[in-house]
């Protein structure tokens, strides 16, 4: 069994009676993000891609914005009782010195505070400004894009427990597919693995998400300078907002040939 996935006994229930046996489920570990040694936070994601996934959260935040600002990325030992590594702490060697934030991070700088003080947060720190002008999609392309991320979700086959996000080009091409357990480190992973191949900012990308599109992932997208954000079930208030502010091209409820367009719909065609 892959460290993905676990396998745990349950019992189920249904009108023809119960049976108790194995069944797989998504793995979920915390990950603790160190810069320079020193420790940053702590996340709860699925194994795997982690270093996609530090990647784009310090771009999320606002610490890195190229690939040459990491020198390294290293796992620090943190053994089991067994003495084998748990690979849950991941050490982030910094190119040059960077002020670190010392309270809330963007992604939840909204709790205890208004939701204009966190927009006005991450206009602040982005460097990547979504052009007004430039990539434009069919709306008949971007209504294929959630079954195209569906059929690359390997794990959620065998979970149903995962979220996944994609990057994808106005033509429909899958750029990066992630899956995890948590939503947010989904879309850090693909943010994480387009400014590691050089792809950011991606303002010719499409950011898909089978979520809800929170204020969290919106702002995201804003970072990483991807014009065009849908997701499958709805938006916030927060997220909307967001995206009316910064340019972004917000979809919600995206799913066969219906969509809802919140903001930007200047980037999605019909002809």
């Amino acid at each position: 069994m892959s460290r993905v996935t676990a396998r745990r006994r349950m019992t189920r229930v249904s009108a023809s009676g119960q049976i108790t046996r194995p069944d797989t489920l998504v793995v979920e570990e915390p990950l603790e993000i160190r810069v320079n040694g020193a420790p940053l936070t702590v996340t709860m994601r699925t194994p795997g891609h982690d270093i996609d996934l530090v990647h784009g959260f310090l771009l999320s935040e606002g610490i890195i914005y190229e690939r040459d600002d990491v020198v390294a990325a290293r796992y620090c030992v943190g053994a089991e009782e067994n003495g084998h590594n748990t690979y849950n702490i991941l050490d982030v060697e910094l190119r040059r010195p960077v002020p670190i934030p010392k309270r809330s991070f963007l992604t939840t700088s909204a709790c205890g505070l208004c939701g204009k003080t966190a927009l006005d947060e991450v206009h602040a720190r982005t460097r990547f400004r979504i052009p007004v002008k430039g990539v434009v999609i069919n709306a008949a392309t971007l209504s294929t894009l959630p079954s195209a991320l569906r059929s690359r979700q390997t794990i959620f086959e065998s979970t149903g427990g995962l979220h996944a996000a994609g990057l994808f080009t106005v033509d429909g091409a899958a750029v990066a597919v992630r899956e995890d357990v948590g939503r947010h480190n989904a879309v850090d992973k693909v943010v994480g693995s387009a400014l590691r191949e050089g792809r950011l900012p991606g303002h010719r990308l499409v950011l898909i998400v089978s979520s809800r599109a929170s204020f969290e992932l919106a702002q995201k997208a804003v970072m990483a300078g991807i014009p065009l954000l849908g997701a499958v079930s709805a938006p916030s208030s927060l997220a909307v907002d967001m995206a009316a502010e910064s340019g972004l091209t917000l979809v919600g409820f995206l799913r066969g040939q219906t969509m809802n367009i919140y903001s930007g719909e200047h980037r999605i065609t019909t002809a």
